[in-house]
């Protein structure tokens, strides 16, 4: 993978947009999207979780998903999330690029999430590292710390900026390659967005790479990006047709739509390496098998006016 971008972005359609999605999307649906993901020059995709099924049935097949999605592994890194230690060894055996370990700055979410406090989390990921330090340095998958309900939590409410702190420190400490902070519930507003990564960045030093993992629930996705981008970020998670939620936020809306974060980016002047056009075709994919409630998204529902086409 040669030639960066100005801003990066990881696709999570696959794993956060269809985690909480009432019907069982077929193994060979989600391997199709994944391959036109890929097609439109996405350098990162999360592919999947490695979650008991009984806990997450969508997961059920995610040794097979993942084994297709590997196929493009040398255009595309291809991560997978992870609540513990025993699904950080399946998606090392699995030969993952990155994997996404998250802990809630919301101690009440993290009870509800992973059943573990805040603390029993930062063990278990202490473990992670310790096991990707063990493996010959060319074979070990980036290992990326994600601060769940960084900008506000449906059970506590707002979150103390010591709270994310204290979580992004625990990461960095830890041995974290990259961290992110996830507007999990959609509370995020652009001015908290700054505070924010403000407070995560005095916490961690100036070298370690930060991302936006935002949900747009109240309408705010776009505007959070974009402040994001003013307080430095370049890196950010989305997800085509708006797919996602929270289980913990009923009602809530998905991920920012990579499809419209794309069109914004590409019109400020910033390069993502994406092609448009292909990563439309993914809602004709993602339509066959999910409700019309749950796909969303600007640009599919006004179309790219002609007059713009040429810049996007």
């Amino acid at each position: 993978m040669t030639g960066a971008p100005d801003v990066h972005i990881c696709e999570v359609a696959a794993r956060d947009g269809l985690q909480n999605l009432d019907v069982f999307v077929p193994t060979e649906a989600k391997c199709e999207l994944i391959d036109a993901i890929a097609a439109a020059g996405i350098r990162e995709i999360d592919a999947g979780s490695f979650v008991p099924p009984k806990v997450v049935p969508q997961f059920a097949d995610v040794d097979s998903v993942m084994a297709h999605a590997l196929q493009h592994k040398r255009t595309a890194t291809i991560g997978a999330l992870v609540p513990n230690f025993k699904g950080a060894e399946r998606a090392i055996a699995a030969g993952v690029g990155a994997i996404y370990f998250v802990i809630s700055a919301s101690e009440s979410h993290n009870l509800a999430n992973v059943r573990r406090t805040i603390e029993e989390q930062l063990d278990s990921f202490r473990a992670v590292r310790s096991a990707l330090d063990a493996l010959p340095v060319g074979g070990r998958p980036r290992l990326m710390g994600a601060v769940a309900t960084a900008f506000g939590c449906s059970i506590e409410g707002p979150i103390k900026e010591a709270a994310v702190g204290r979580v992004a420190r625990g990461f960095a400490e830890a041995g974290a390659d990259e961290i992110g902070l996830a507007d999990t519930v959609g509370y995020g507003t652009p001015g908290l967005i700054k505070d924010i990564v403000r407070v995560a960045r005095s916490e961690v030093g100036p070298q370690m790479p930060l991302r936006l993992h935002l949900h747009d629930t109240l309408g705010t996705g776009l505007a959070n990006a974009v402040a994001g981008l003013d307080a430095g970020i370049r890196s950010f998670d989305a997800a085509v047709s708006g797919l996602g939620g929270c289980p913990f936020a009923p009602g809530a809306r998905g991920n920012i739509v990579t499809e419209d974060l794309v069109f914004m980016l590409e019109r400020m002047g910033l390069s993502t390496g994406i092609d448009l056009d292909r990563l439309m075709r993914t809602r004709e994919i993602l339509s066959r098998h999910i409700a019309p409630r749950h796909l969303t998204g600007h640009l599919h529902e006004a179309g790219i006016p002609k007059a713009l086409r040429s810049a996007a």
